[in-house]
């Protein structure tokens, strides 16, 4: 039987203060003048002339609060007005809707870094290797939530997001303009559901294959001149991480996970519209295990099919946004907060006789920002945008590490177990401010250019003026044709980039081979921020109605190129630097719809290589370490070729639908130098909606994912950074029930 999961309580953001705006109107009325005149047959006694009639002062009545809820347009205008604030010019840009999103296999129960996986440029990769890449790059992806930052936590396996929340989801790559800074590989900008536009509520059950069975509620609507939307959704299943082996069923490897999902929007009066948003993710992970692993010494007798490795991970944001529309100008500013811990537990005998070291590592962060956009429509050619972005974070990463001692002479580990305990705080700062001009040349060539600064104070405080330009020209219509140049600033996780005191495991199973005693700089230079030149060249040409199609190349330069890997045993990443770097690559993609048919297929190559790590350098294996000093090498998650496709159809009620991904391989080998081999995943999928007279209508699902139950091996345990194989999933069967209220 299952153990009880841990009960996931919904954050719900504070109560929103509701007050309506009094206009007092002045004004002053003048009586006419009004002349009697009596009859004749009975004339009167003239009468006393009358004072004049004085003016009148009308009574000041305030003028009556909205009381009805918001409607659907008002929602839209507000929308309109954030997207004026932050508009996505001159990029390459592909958009998800919420039903674009139901029309997949597993709709809305397959997790966001999966749907992503169907964008352009996006590659596979483990959990314990950041899930996914965008253009060959490790990480460095923003996550917007109506147009404010969800800032960056602890690196672990679990979502932080919902996928049943999304309204709409559209990743933005390219020369991102100035608004845009830090992580700038990909923006992941979602547009929440909406209470006004998806009223009423769905309950909903799905699961299948290796004990899979995920629950989950949704509801939203309108009260007052509030809308609302919350979502939650508990996951249980025995393939929790990707399985070591090419085995059906993986062993050790149960996952209980939760998540929850709350926005609340009020218009406090006709320009002014208050929102909160608040989450939560909760995930634990068995880490599964390997049969017939070789321990570090015969003297060590551990079957390794019973190891006991476990990790926690946490997650809690809230955001806090005020927008404000005015004639001419559009404004909005955000609180947000988010805290995060991960702790990974060993098992503190079996990861001894196994790895010679047992880490327990504990890991948190706690970041408070202040984000502030605006646009000021300075008339029909300009629209001038500036803002600015501040955060403090606090982190901290503690190790408790059992080790062995070695013998001087032989290198032999000695059975006398002890623990060194390496901990480091720091509380950081991150800082960045913009300006810049969308100047309507004609009304068919645009240019968007602007200036950012950002400065960092963490474990290395650095800044830079980043410049950014773009060309956006529309010579036909349904034409649409992009240039974009930006320098990029990008600081490390602070959580990932503290120094280690190496000196604490002199003489132990975990001195560095890299960097033996005395432990010189040169070899534990601290992580840098990453800066570089970016270059990005689209068009996008709608041929005929429905069909659209687009292409995009583009080319990075690179100082201090940030990357990070697992090394050790804990399902941790660390990260380092290469010293000079470089990404580019082509990707095409093709969108159709109409009517009831969705179809799509994207194709993407893409190669990025460093040298000369010069951040950590004790984490590697000398032999490799001076290999790259002199040579360009692959980075480990850099894949060639990367492809997508999908099509479904809805028949009477029953949607029929399949997506794959293709893969050439991720990197393998002595300095990355060979790769694994190819692979396609086949997914499929049917549903029906059943619509009732007395009640509300039910829909059942049936998927199979990886239909025709290929074996892939996303790693294999050797190359930079990567410590244990992974491989993808076996071919699994996954019915649903869901229940509209």
């Amino acid at each position: 039987m299952r153990p009880p999961f841990l009960r996931m309580l919904l954050l719900a953001s504070s109560a929103l203060a509701l007050q309506a705006a009094v206009q007092c109107a002045r004004g002053q009325a003048t009586l006419p003048e009004i002349t009697v005149t009596p009859p004749k047959e009975a004339p009167k006694t003239k009468p006393a002339p009358k004072q004049p009639a004085k003016t009148a002062k009308p009574a000041v009545a305030p003028a009556p609060a909205p009381t009805g809820p918001p409607s659907v347009t008002e929602t839209k205008a507000f929308n309109a007005a954030r997207e004026n604030i932050l508009p996505k010019i001159g990029v390459n840009t592909y958009e998800l809707s919420h039903q674009d999103i139901e029309a997949h296999p597993q709709g809305t129960n397959a997790p966001i870094d999966k749907v992503l996986l169907q964008a352009p440029g996006v590659t596979l990769d483990s959990a314990a290797s950041g899930n996914l890449h965008v253009r060959n790059e490790h990480a460095n992806l923003q996550y917007r939530i109506n147009g404010i930052i969800i800032p960056d936590g602890v690196s672990g396996f679990g979502q932080l997001l919902e996928t049943s929340f999304v309204g709409s989801m559209t990743l933005v790559t390219g020369a991102l303009p100035a608004q845009y800074g830090l992580r700038i590989t990909g923006l992941i900008d979602i547009q929440a559901r909406s209470g006004a536009q998806d009223p009423g509520g769905t309950i909903s059950i799905y699961g299948g294959n290796r004990s899979t069975f995920t629950p989950s509620i949704e509801y939203g609507g309108t009260s007052g001149r509030t809308e609302y939307f919350f979502t939650g959704r508990g996951f249980f299943t025995d393939l929790g991480l990707e399985n070591p082996t090419a085995s059906i069923n993986a062993i050790h490897d149960q996952t209980q996970q939760g998540r929850a999902f709350g926005y609340i929007s009020t218009l406090l009066d006709d320009s002014t519209r208050l929102t909160t948003i608040s989450g939560i993710s909760i995930q634990k992970y068995q880490i599964p295990d390997r049969p017939g692993q070789p321990t570090i010494s015969a003297d060590f007798n551990f079957d390794s099919t019973l190891l006991d490795q476990r990790q926690l991970e946490r997650n809690f944001y809230n955001v806090i946004a005020l927008q404000k529309k005015l004639e001419g100008a559009d404004l909005q500013i955000a609180y947000f907060s988010r805290y995060s811990t991960l702790h990974f537990m060993p098992d503190p005998i079996g990861d001894l006789a196994f790895n010679g070291v047992a880490s327990d590592v504990y890991r948190s962060s706690f970041l408070n920002g202040v984000q502030g956009d605006a646009a000021f429509n300075l008339n029909p050619a300009h629209t001038l945008r500036t803002g600015f972005y501040t955060s403090a974070e606090s982190t901290q990463v503690a190790s408790k590490d059992t080790v062995l001692p070695v013998n001087p002479l032989t290198g032999a580990p000695i059975d006398a177990p002890f623990d060194v305990v390496d901990a480091n705080s720091k509380l950081g700062y991150l800082l960045g401010v913009y300006v810049q001009d969308e100047w309507k040349l004609t009304n068919k060539l645009t240019l968007n250019a602007g200036i950012r600064f950002d400065q960092m104070y963490q474990f290395v405080d650095a800044n830079q003026f980043s410049p950014r330009a773009s060309l956006i020209y529309k010579p036909i219509d349904g034409t649409t044709l992009h240039f974009g140049y930006a320098r990029y600033f990008t600081p490390p996780s602070q959580v990932i980039a503290g120094p280690t005191n190496l000196a604490l495991f002199d003489g132990t199973t975990l001195q560095p081979a890299a960097c033996p005693p005395p432990h010189p700089l040169s070899c534990q230079g601290p992580v840098l921020p990453e800066r570089s030149h970016y270059f990005d060249v689209g068009v996008t040409q709608k041929v005929i109605p429905g069909l659209e199609v687009g292409a995009d190349v583009y080319y990075k330069l690179a100082r201090d190129l940030l990357d990070d890997g697992q090394f050790g045993q804990a399902y941790v990443l660390t990260g380092f630097n290469y010293d000079r770097a470089f990404n580019e690559g082509v990707e095409l993609t093709a969108k159709y719809k109409v009517g009831n048919l969705r179809a799509y297929a994207n194709l993407a190559w893409a190669k990025q290589m460093g040298t000369d790590r010069v951040s950590n350098q004790f984490l590697f294996d000398p032999v490799e370490l001076a290999y790259t000093a002199s040579h360009y090498i692959y980075t480990d998650h850099a894949q060639t070729w990367t492809g997508s496709a999908g099509v479904s159809y809805l028949w009477n009620g029953t949607r029929f639908s399949t997506d794959m991904i293709y893969g050439s391989g991720l990197r393998n080998d002595f300095a990355n130098t060979g790769h694994l081999p190819l692979f396609t995943q086949v997914n499929a999928g049917i549903s029906h909606e059943f619509k009732w007279d007395d009640f509300k209508p039910t829909t059942i699902r049936f998927d199979v994912i990886n239909v025709f139950d290929t074996i892939h091996e996303i790693r294999d345990g050797t190359g930079i950074g990567v410590f244990a194989p992974q491989y993808g999933p076996r071919r699994a069967f996954y019915m649903g029930l869901s229940q509209k209220f």
